[in-house]
């Protein structure tokens, strides 16, 4: 068969000739949607020339450099954040986004500090999931004076200088949590609260609006003080245990911060799984087991995909937009499961 040509590219495509030709030559002045349609019409016809036009056409897409700080590379969550973040930047329609994903185990201050400036080193703009500290605020005000950018994911973080956020509002999300359980729980009584750690502003928000939603609507309801995992499963099964061995008469624990796994295994283990009512964070396939088999009542999760694009998109804005533009902040509608909607 005789080799397919621009002609039959355009034929294909429905466009004219000479807008094949400007999408080959000079791809950066053809509309995205145009160029497109121009890659599926040679992919179509096996036009020779398909492997140079991708080329080409990357090649004429402005590129950016995002860094990208997170916790605990074992985490199911933040394996999850991260792969939905690298599927964004790929799939960018109008820029290259080149990702460079670090993750931390010890989840110092100074940790998190040092790993933005590394990334800093190579990155057009920075996002990192980290606790409010002094230090990591000090440490984005330096990147800031250089014109690197900083968006928070997950949890909010401030500093002198403006700071973006991508991520839920942790307020609604205690109050979401607390009418679950009003509405929910058979008979008012004990609910006790984890935390993974509380410089974390989202989870000392989540636990703010918990407890605000109770001071509105006082129905019998008594609220532990909460107890921090440190954002360790094996912690957090310890406490869960000890508080389940403290309070025998404990109808409801909110797990509001990480080691959600050890929460999980102790109230298994306990024999309490069907007779507490829990609310948890994060759809993973640990929460996913713990809906399915009862463990957990009620999930409250990010959008990842949602959140992954909102951060590209405000990551490539806030950079496009020069030293004046400030990073902006996205506040994202949670998702909630059961286990009627997995």
């Amino acid at each position: 068969m005789p080799r397919a040509t621009i002609k039959d590219v355009a034929g294909r495509a429905g466009l004219s000739i000479s807008t094949v030709n400007r999408a080959i030559h000079e791809p950066a002045i053809v509309r995205e949607e145009t160029l497109q349609m121009i890659v599926k019409a040679a992919e179509d016809v096996g036009f020779y020339g398909l492997v140079a036009m991708k080329h080409g056409l990357a090649a004429a897409r402005p590129k950016i450099h995002i860094g990208i700080l997170l916790l605990q590379r074992k985490r199911a969550f933040y394996q999850n954040l991260a792969q939905a973040m690298q599927d964004a930047a790929s799939n960018w329609r109008d820029h290259q986004v080149m990702t460079r994903i670090e993750y931390l185990d010890e989840l110092t201050p100074q940790n998190v500090s040092d790993g933005l400036l590394r990334l800093g080193e190579t990155s057009d703009a920075l996002a990192v999931v980290a606790p409010e500290h002094p230090i990591v605020a000090a440490t984005i005000e330096e990147l800031a004076s250089r014109n690197i950018k900083t968006f928070a994911l997950v949890s909010q973080l401030t500093a002198r200088c403006s700071v973006g956020y991508v991520g839920l509002d942790a307020w609604k999300v205690g109050r979401t949590a607390g009418w679950a359980f009003d509405n929910f729980c058979k008979t008012p009584g004990k609910i006790g609260i984890l935390v993974g750690n509380h410089r974390y502003r989202c989870q000392e928000t989540n636990e703010s609006g918990f407890r605000s939603y109770f001071r509105e609507h006082q129905r019998g309801f008594e609220l532990l003080e909460a107890q921090s995992t440190f954002e360790t499963a094996s912690i957090a099964q310890e406490v869960t245990e000890q508080m389940l061995e403290t309070h025998p008469d404990l109808v409801g624990l909110f797990i509001s911060g990480g080691g959600v796994s050890g929460a999980v295994a102790a109230l298994r283990n306990g024999g309490k799984a069907k007779g507490i009512f829990a609310v948890g964070y994060d759809l993973t396939d640990v929460t996913r087991a713990a809906l399915i088999d009862g463990t957990i009542n009620v999930l409250i999760s990010h959008p990842l995909q949602a959140l992954a694009h909102e951060a590209v998109a405000a990551m490539i804005q806030s950079y496009e937009g020069g030293q004046d533009f400030p990073p902006q902040s996205v506040s994202l509608p949670f998702e909630i499961y059961t286990s009627e909607n997995l």
